[in-house]
């Protein structure tokens, strides 16, 4: 029996629904209740901030600023979080700051989720001193007073998109999703399997993409290896996400196969295993659009999606 046959009989054996934060695999995330229709059409970006590497702080003191940044966005109703590796779909926002004698400038600069300058400004100029002590109270004093940068920067942004195409951001139409690839993979797993699910999406009449510009959802795929004896343990996580970065599920496929067989390349593994996961991704989607009615917000109901 060739491998990629004994692949086919095992993955549908493979649990393809939604890993929750303690560790059950279910249909859906958390449970929807009133963001149920904000699901069907999801707010245009979410504002991601990295830790700022050129902004002459400490590790912890860039951490500490990101999350005041963040949370004075959030309370200027700007959907923003601190992330270290943003997600697919993710407006990063990229802090620095430059010395000018004894006072410092720091500069906001927007980008989208393709890694294009959507504006910068720079914010009004600090104390050094107060700066490179990193204290508590004179980020927030920054980051409150910026904050309102940065939501000019976006009403601009908008502004302009809806000036150039008032149905850029309206989510009508065929459903845009943003293939963000497949890292982790032994051989050449990582191209293989984003092809192929590039493939299938299409036959199930999405239309996937590389670029962010226009989806409304991303997918991207996490591939563990994990060796044990004459075994590898293989672990593939479909991770989809939409504009805001809300996790809308996650579609996992786990196998074991004889060491060292997926090191070279998928062919037909890729297939089935694309094949499989798509369907799954399409009933994550489904799922966002209409959300299964829940009895106990408390208690989700555990369902395993077999194809």
């Amino acid at each position: 029996m060739r491998f990629s046959d004994l692949f086919r009989r095992l993955l549908p054996l493979a649990l393809l629904a939604v890993l929750s934060g303690c560790g059950s695999y279910y249909s859906y995330w958390g449970n929807p209740g009133g963001d149920s229709a904000r699901l069907i059409r999801p707010p245009a970006y979410r504002v991601a901030v990295p830790r700022p590497t050129q902004a002459l702080l400490t590790d912890a003191g860039a951490d500490r600023f990101s999350n005041t940044l963040a949370e004075a966005l959030r309370v200027a109703e700007v959907p923003a979080v601190a992330l270290a590796a943003p997600y697919p779909l993710d407006w990063p926002l990229r802090v620095s700051a430059e010395r000018r004698g004894d006072r410092l400038v720091p500069r906001y600069e927007l980008l989208d989720a393709d890694g294009d300058s959507l504006g910068s400004a720079d914010g009004a100029p600090v104390s050094l001193r107060s700066w490179g002590l990193e204290e508590e109270a004179a980020f927030k004093q920054v980051a409150d007073r910026d904050a309102k940068l940065v939501v000019q920067l976006l009403e601009r942004v908008e502004a302009a998109r809806k000036a150039s195409d008032p149905q850029a951001l309206a989510g009508q139409g065929v459903i845009r999703i943003r293939l963000a690839g497949v890292r982790g993979a032994p051989g050449d797993g990582n191209r293989s399997l984003n092809d192929q699910m590039r493939n299938f999406l299409t036959k199930l009449a999405y239309l996937p993409q590389d670029n962010a510009e226009g989806a409304t959802y991303a997918v991207q795929g996490q591939v563990e290896a994990v060796n044990t004896g004459d075994k590898q343990r293989i672990e593939l996580q479909w991770i989809v996400t939409r504009r805001d970065g809300y996790e809308l599920g996650r579609v996992v496929q786990l196998n074991e196969v004889p060491r060292g067989s997926l090191n070279g390349l998928w062919g037909d593994v890729a297939y089935v295993a694309a094949e499989q996961a798509a369907n799954g991704i399409r009933e994550v989607l489904r799922n966002a659009a209409q959300p299964p009615e829940i009895t106990n917000p408390q208690t989700p109901q555990a369902t395993i999606i077999r194809p």
